[in-house]
């Protein structure tokens, strides 16, 4: 009976810790989940179109540019053969580009460019209405959720010497060329 006293008081916390440490999971990966799951709620004038905003936008059309005339020359002078198909190319336009297999939803599609999730963060995690919401109305901060507010920095990643256009971010003129923020009074994220 003694042995197995001590046998409990040695097994039992370690079985304790190995439930409480596979319950509690490692930083989650927070999946790309594409422009359609923002679409949902982010198309009212009235909440700020932001959907209209990025879909007239250049970043929309990112990728089809890569099948451009224009896209062929530079990538041609670049010795690019396919610039959609060139990491070169593509880690600035399509989001996520270069993340692994599991960091992408089956809603994403490389066709999609530079959409949302390219300058506000991978949006598994945030996309749905209850989220928006309470960090809307401050009840969540966006960063739990892996929502990001873009920076110079953000757009700089691709906006760089790097860039075969030369196109530098001119800090905050390029940024409110595409803004989209919901405008005040606009209480509630539709449905």
């Amino acid at each position: 009976m003694k042995k197995r006293g001590w046998l409990i008081v040695l097994v039992v916390p370690l079985l304790v810790g190995a439930a409480i440490s596979a319950e509690v999971p490692e930083h989650p990966v927070r999946q790309f989940v594409g422009v359609t799951k923002c679409k949902k709620c982010h198309t009212s004038a009235k909440k700020g179109g932001q959907f209209k905003v990025w879909s007239e936008s250049r970043h929309a059309h990112a990728f089809e540019v890569l099948a451009s005339d224009s896209a062929q020359a530079i990538a041609g002078r670049k010795g690019v053969k396919d610039p959609q198909r060139a990491q070169e190319c593509l880690q600035c336009h399509v989001t996520g580009y270069g993340e692994p297999a599991d960091h992408f939803a089956a809603t994403w599609s490389d066709s999609q460019g530079v959409g949302c999730e390219s300058c506000h963060g991978a949006g598994s995690d945030y996309w749905n209405k209850t989220v928006m919401q309470d960090i809307r109305f401050g009840k969540a901060t966006p960063e739990k959720f892996g929502l990001t507010i873009p920076t110079k920095e953000t757009c700089a990643k691709c906006h760089n010497e790097k860039s075969p256009s030369g196109r530098f971010v001119d800090w905050p003129a390029d940024s409110a060329k595409i803004s989209h923020k919901i405008p005040k009074g606009a209480d509630k994220i539709e449905d």
